[in-house]
């Protein structure tokens, strides 16, 4: 498979400063299969940026442009677009707003599309199942966004499907995710009966026809359900009265009710502060509501001047900087996703926050201090790209050219360089391994796995020393498959691949002061590093502390940062089965240094093996990755499933209703979860579903502690 199809590359066409009120940079975030990519399609077809609609079930989606998307109708890799919108802004004044526009994925395998897709975007559209409500993934992407700070709509999609509740949806979002959810729209009927949308702002209700949906068509608020339009309304009035401004609460107070043109203010103010997030509904799939969520996002989401200036450090002195998103700052723009091109190479996925990045310009990046030069910038569509001149403030765009930037950099203007927050990445939770089947793959199989591990943060790769085996890490068995694929397709890499190894890790329960002396005269000069320090068990998911503990000297300065590195190299390779240890403070106390024999290795030496002696003594225990797991099935299966998570080392938080079906949630190891699809498929009759992500680590059990240590030969 080629990552970008042997599309010419238009060329530029050199266009007028944008006005950035004007542009909004937003996402499509969900829980897997709750249309997100259906609802891009709809927006790309009535936004004019394709002339059909490609369905995912049928393999035609655009966004999804990767074969195995295609294959699998799942989104692998966030793709980007730029598309016009004609709509009102909340003062009634029509304009064509510039959308760039990201669809994410949803699996959870391929969290971290998301992560850094939602760390350059200023708004998302949050899409649910309207028969699901929240489901677990709907939540870890809201907590991303939260995380980010991002403002955002819901949509609640699948209004047509059986057991579409807009209601249910309501109360979930509102339960579960944000007190702040509220309705700016309701259903007219819903299932079958899903007829049309009611604007709870204008008091309007749409039906929508045409062979697309294209046509809006105002008809009148249904009799019956006049009452429930006053009643949300007056919700809605409320909540925008309480967290848009102190003078649109005293006239509210003073009037008792807020005008149609205050409540448009409200709720842009309210949504783009995060205090709010308007809840819409429609059915992408029945082209029913699309139009009326890229009017939403006119109205309500934040153009880049709408939110804080970016802030950033002097890469030299560390002090905090602010850039505005204004032309005429000196540019700054952080990178944050990297696609091999067999025509192009490496092309740099980068938002702009401020300045103007132009092609063939010269750039810095501030984590490596290395001058680069831009060779041409393009505008992105899905894999189809458009050559420009400039990507402005504001704005979202891909560089070719640039040969030593990582996801996360930052590029910015020489003369006035900063750093950006980079963007984290959650750590790999099981591995495999893998080995070429001749020769010729094994050159081939270093280059793409190389280009592989550049594109994806959450892709590891490392070398088995007793084995000599190549072991991948990623965040689950999807992920790893279809890297695997990718390896297959796009390089031409055949492969062996062993089975799936869960990222144990280890960590210490009590505490322990330890002397260590490293003393070594191999005649002229020695080697002396004497160390004293405590180890300590620190709180779960707390990584690894150094305290320095010295005074008067007792270890020269200079020595201090080697003993820091030489725990961190003990800790790297665990006592009891070799794995990483976690979670432990250490406190170098005391010591002492020889004027001639003392120097950095000597006291690397004395930590690194210290640690390991005294992490023997502070009863060791090994951890698994526990994986939160949501199952819903139907009712009759409800027994078997129960079983069966009990018989996986599960432990049941929670049990309840969705509609007809059974929902349970557990925690269950991971090490347990392997074939648990295929397994289920069967005990339900291909009926029940399921979905996971990484929650925790915990102790093993003592019997299985045992088998692991035992399988890898007693540590290392």
């Amino acid at each position: 498979m080629q990552l970008f199809s042997a599309i010419t590359i238009q060329p530029s066409h050199h266009l007028a400063i944008m006005d950035l009120k004007d542009v909004r940079n937003i996402g499509i975030i969900a829980h897997i299969d709750a249309g997100k990519t259906t609802t891009s399609e709809r927006i790309l077809f009535y936004t004019g940026r394709v002339h059909k609609m490609g369905e995912v079930h049928e393999g035609e989606a655009t966004m999804d442009w990767m074969e195995q998307e295609r294959e699998r109708g799942i989104t692998i890799t966030s793709a980007a677009t730029q598309c016009h919108w004609k709509a009102k802004t909340i003062e009634g004044a029509e304009i064509d707003c510039t959308i760039n526009l990201i669809d994410t994925p949803g699996h959870v395998d391929f969290t971290a599309e998301v992560e850094r897709s939602l760390r350059v975007l200023d708004g998302g559209v949050v899409v649910f199942d309207g028969s699901q409500g929240v489901e677990p993934q709907s939540e870890t992407v809201w907590r991303q966004a939260d995380k980010y700070d991002v403002p955002r709509l819901a949509f609640v999609n699948k209004m047509d499907k059986t057991g579409g509740d807009f209601f249910l949806s309501l109360d979930s979002i509102f339960d579960r995710l944000s007190k702040n959810a509220v309705a700016i729209q309701l259903p007219i009927g819903a299932e079958n009966n899903f007829a049309g949308i009611i604007d709870l702002v204008d008091k309007k209700a749409f039906k929508f026809e045409g062979e697309h949906g294209e046509k809006r068509i105002e008809i009148p608020i249904p009799a019956d359900q006049a009452n429930q339009v006053t009643e949300y309304r007056l919700i809605l009035m409320e909540k925008v009265a309480e967290n848009s401004s102190d003078d649109l609460m005293d006239r509210y107070l003073q009037n008792g009710a807020l005008t149609d043109e205050e409540l448009r203010r409200g709720i842009r103010m309210a949504t783009v502060k995060n205090k709010i997030y308007p809840v819409l509904c429609g059915s992408s799939l029945k082209n029913m509501g699309v139009q009326l969520v890229l009017d939403a996002v006119v109205a309500y989401l934040p153009s880049p001047l709408d939110i804080p200036p970016v802030r950033g450090h002097d890469p030299k002195t560390e002090v905090e900087i602010e850039r505005k998103a204004s032309n005429s700052e000196p540019m700054s723009s952080l990178a944050f996703k990297i696609a091999t091109d067999p025509f192009v190479g490496r092309l740099i996925f980068i938002r702009v926050y401020s300045g103007v990045l132009q092609s063939g310009s010269y750039v810095v990046n501030s984590r490596t201090g290395n001058k680069e030069r831009i060779g041409r910038l393009v505008r992105l569509h899905a894999n189809a790209r458009q050559e420009t001149e400039q990507i402005e403030a504001g704005d979202i765009g891909a560089a070719i050219g640039l040969k030593d930037t990582r996801t996360g950099d930052t590029i910015c203007d020489d003369a006035s360089p900063i750093r950006l927050e980079s963007i984290t990445f959650a750590e790999p939770v099981i591995s495999i391994a893998v080995e070429p089947k001749t020769k010729a793959d094994q050159e081939k199989m270093g280059i793409a796995l190389q280009k592989l591990v550049e594109e994806d943060p959450t892709l590891r790769v490392r070398s088995d020393e007793e084995t000599g085996q190549t072991i991948l890490s990623g965040m689950g068995e999807l992920h790893l498959d279809i890297i695997i694929d990718r390896m297959r397709r796009e390089f031409k890499v055949e492969s062996n691949v062993g089975t799936p190894q869960v990222a144990y890790r280890e960590t210490i329960q009590k505490e322990v002061e330890h002397e260590e002396k490293y003393i070594k005269q191999t005649g002229g000069r020695g080697q002396y590093g004497h160390v004293i320090f405590t180890i300590r068990p620190r709180e779960a998911g707390k990584g690894y502390e150094f305290i320095d503990g010295i005074v008067s000297g007792r270890i020269p300065k200079e020595f201090i940062t080697p003993c820091n590195k030489g725990f961190q190299e003990g800790m790297s390779r665990g006592i009891l089965a070799g794995y990483p240890v976690v979670d432990v403070e250490v406190e170098l106390t005391d010591g002492s240094y020889h004027d001639v024999d003392s120097n950095e290795f000597a006291f690397k030496m004395a930590a690194s093996i210290g640690f390991q002696a005294a992490a023997r003594k502070a009863d060791p225990v090994i951890l698994e990755p526990i994986m939160k797991a949501e199952v819903v099935t139907p009712e009759q299966f409800f027994g078997d499933i129960m079983g069966d998570i009990n018989s996986r080392r599960g432990l049941v938080l929670s049990t309840g209703d969705r509609g007809t079906a059974k929902v349970v949630t557990a925690n269950i190891p991971l090490s347990e979860m392997f074939g648990y699809a295929t397994d289920m498929r069967s005990m339900t009759q291909g009926r029940a579903s399921y979905s996971m992500e990484p929650s925790h680590y915990a102790k093993v059990p003592k019997s299985k502690m045992e088998e692991i240590v035992e399988v890898r030969g007693g540590g290392k």
